[in-house]
């Protein structure tokens, strides 16, 4: 026997939804988004040595939420409105435990740039060799990716580089873990409220049976 499809109208007019289904698809988008940041994090902290790893983890991860949001809100225009908060907690959760390493057991230099790799198109992946203030010359290359404010052969620079080998070298200015881990919850309070808002105009929109297209419903 075959189930009826329609669903059945509730006694204020609109179609019969249950609150505590919208509820409980609310709290668990906003509950996902925070295991996205963590499992990320963690994910970058396992991985010290190869960046692109929790990159590629947390995009897939920031992804998924914004599907769910999408799905929770019945409508894809809030997609966009997620993409700000979740560069945030993308590079908050990449970034963290690297920097932290850096601050907790790195050692700061005085550098001078004494030659560059530049390697890919237009030059634009830059691998400087380094020379410290006492003449010695760095083993490890800092990395540039990008020709928009990339250092100059003859530049001097303040560099943190970690004895151990695992962290990679940072400029000493680029450094700031308080600053990424307060990214990282800004927009993870961000995505919080947004699913909150969401699941509550979901909410509304299934109950007036607005739940056909995601691209065009506003």
């Amino acid at each position: 026997m075959r189930r009826s499809t329609i669903r059945p109208l509730s006694g204020m007019g609109g179609y019969a939804v249950d609150p505590w289904q919208s509820v409980r698809r609310t709290a668990g988008t906003a509950a996902y988004g925070w295991l996205a940041a963590l499992v990320t994090a963690f994910v970058s902290y396992l991985a010290l040595r190869w960046v692109w790893v929790p990159i590629v983890v947390g995009v897939a991860l920031c992804m998924a939420f914004i599907v769910m949001l999408m799905l929770l809100h019945r409508a894809a225009w809030i997609a966009l409105l997620a993409l700000v908060p979740g560069l945030f907690i993308l590079v908050g959760a990449v970034q963290y435990a690297p920097e932290a390493a850096l601050e907790v057991r790195g050692v700061r230099e005085s550098v001078v740039i004494v030659a560059d790799e530049a390697t890919g198109k237009d030059g634009k992946n830059h691998r400087y060799t380094l020379r410290t203030a006492d003449g010695e010359e760095l083993t490890e290359r800092l990395t540039y990716n990008g020709s928009a404010w990339a250092p100059e052969v003859g530049e001097r620079l303040d560099v943190i580089r970690d004895p151990e080998g695992v962290v990679p070298m940072e400029r000493a200015d680029e450094v700031d873990a308080a600053g990424r881990l307060g990214g990282l919850g800004a927009g993870l309070a961000a995505w919080t409220l947004m699913a909150v808002l969401a699941g509550r105009r979901g909410h509304v929109r299934r109950r007036k049976g607005k739940t056909d297209s995601l691209l065009l419903s506003l």
